[in-house]
C-alpha cells in the first residue's frame, strides 16, 4: 500500500475518531455527568428515568445541531477561501452570517416573524443578498473583485449590519434577547423541527460542494489555467456561491452566526490533507463539526454558573488556534 494512501488513511480515521470522542462528550458532560454505560442505556428506545430525559431530550439534540451546523460552516469557508483565492476568505468575515443574521432579526423585530420556516428562508436570503452586496461592493465599475477587496468590503458589511442588528435590538427586551442569540451562535433549545426544516438546504449546499472540488482545484492556477483547461468559471463560481450561500444561511437560521470555525478549521484541513479540494472540504466539514460540538461541551463545564454559548466558545477558542497557524507558516488558500 503506497504511503500516500495510508496517510490519507490515517487522517480520515483520525478525524472520525477526534469526531466520536466529542459526540460521545457532548452526551456525557454537563451539569450532570453522565457515564458512557448510561448513556447508552438512556439512548435505548423506551428508555425512561432522568438520564433518559437529559440525554434524549437535551444533550441529543444540541449534539446533533452542533454536528450540521458545524458541518456547514466548515464547508462553506474552506469553499470561500478556495474560490476567492483568499486565506483570510470566511463567511462571518465576508458578512454572509451577518446577512443572514440581520435578515432574520429583522423578520422577528420589525414584521414578528417568528415562524421555524419562514426564518429558514430569511436567513438564505439574507446570506444570498449580502453575498452579492459584498461582491458588488469589492469591485469597481472598471476592475475586478479582488481577495483584499472583498475582504474589506466584507468587515464594513459586517460592521454595518451588527450595527442595525444592535439598533433593532433597543426597541424590546424580546429583540434584545433575539439579537444575543442571533449575535453570538447557540445550538441551545433550537428545536429540531427548525434543523428538519434547514437540513434540506444543508444537504443541497454539501452535494453541490463535493461537485465543484475539481473546478477548484482548476481555479487554485489562475483564470488563464483555467480556461486552457477549458473550465467553464462562470459556472463553476455561481455555482460554488451557491453552496455557501445555502450552507451559511440554512445553519445561520438554525444556530445563529459562529465566528472562526470557517476561517481556521479549513487552514487545520489543508494541514493535514494537502491543496486537493476534493479532501479539503470534506475534511473541513467533519473537523469543523467536532469542533463545533466540542465548544459547546466546553461551554457547559467552563463557568460554575450560567453555561456560555457555543458561539463565544468558539471565537476565544478560534483566534488563538488562527494566530497560531499564521505564525507557524505563511497561509495561502491552496496550500
Amino acid at each position: 500500500m503506497r504511503p500516500s494512501l495510508i496517510r490519507r488513511l490515517g487522517v480520515f480515521a483520525g478525524t472520525v475518531a477526534v469526531l466520536g470522542v466529542a459526540v460521545v462528550l457532548s452526551l456525557m458532560v454537563g451539569r450532570q455527568a453522565i457515564s458512557p454505560v448510561d448513556v447508552l442505556h438512556a439512548l435505548m428506545p423506551g428508555a425512561t428515568g432522568d438520564n433518559a430525559d437529559i440525554v434524549r431530550g437535551l444533550r441529543l439534540e444540541r449534539t446533533v445541531i452542533g454536528l450540521v451546523a458545524g458541518a456547514a460552516f466548515g464547508g462553506a469557508g474552506a469553499l470561500m477561501q478556495a474560490l476567492t483565492r483568499n486565506p483570510l476568505a470566511d463567511p462571518g468575515l465576508l458578512g454572509v452570517n451577518a446577512g443572514a443574521a440581520a435578515a432574520v432579526v429583522t423578520g422577528f423585530a420589525v414584521f414578528g416573524v417568528t415562524d421555524g420556516f419562514a426564518q429558514t428562508w430569511l436567513g438564505l436570503a439574507g446570506a444570498a443578498i449580502a453575498s452579492v452586496a459584498v461582491y458588488l461592493l469589492g469591485s469597481g465599475s472598471q476592475s475586478a473583485a479582488t481577495p483584499a477587496r472583498l475582504a474589506l468590503a466584507g468587515a464594513a458589511l459586517t460592521a454595518v449590519l451588527f450595527s442595525y442588528i444592535t439598533a433593532l435590538s433597543m426597541r424590546d427586551q424580546d429583540s434584545y434577547n433575539e439579537m444575543r442569540f442571533w449575535v453570538v451562535g447557540s445550538v441551545v433549545n433550537r428545536g429540531m423541527d427548525r434543523l428538519l426544516l434547514a437540513l434540506p438546504l444543508i444537504l443541497a449546499g454539501v452535494v453541490i460542494a463535493l461537485l465543484v472540488t475539481r473546478s477548484l482545484n482548476a481555479i487554485a492556477f489562475g483564470d488563464d489555467t483555467s480556461k486552457a483547461l477549458g473550465l467553464g468559471l462562470g459556472k463553476a463560481r455561481i455555482a460554488t456561491a451557491v453552496a455557501i450561500t445555502l450552507l451559511c444561511g440554512a445553519a445561520t437560521s438554525v444556530a445563529g452566526p459562529f465566528v472562526f470555525v470557517g476561517l481556521a478549521v479549513p487552514h487545520v484541513a489543508r494541514i493535514l490533507a494537502g491543496a486537493d479540494q476534493r479532501k479539503v472540504i470534506p475534511l473541513s466539514m467533519l473537523l469543523a463539526a467536532a469542533f463545533l460540538v466540542l465548544c459547546d461541551t466546553l461551554g457547559r463545564i467552563v463557568s460554575s454558573g450560567a453555561e456560555i454559548e457555543a458561539g463565544a466558545v468558539t471565537a476565544i477558542l478560534g483566534a488563538p488556534l488562527f494566530i497560531a497557524l499564521v505564525r507557524r507558516r505563511t497561509l495561502t488558500a491552496t496550500s
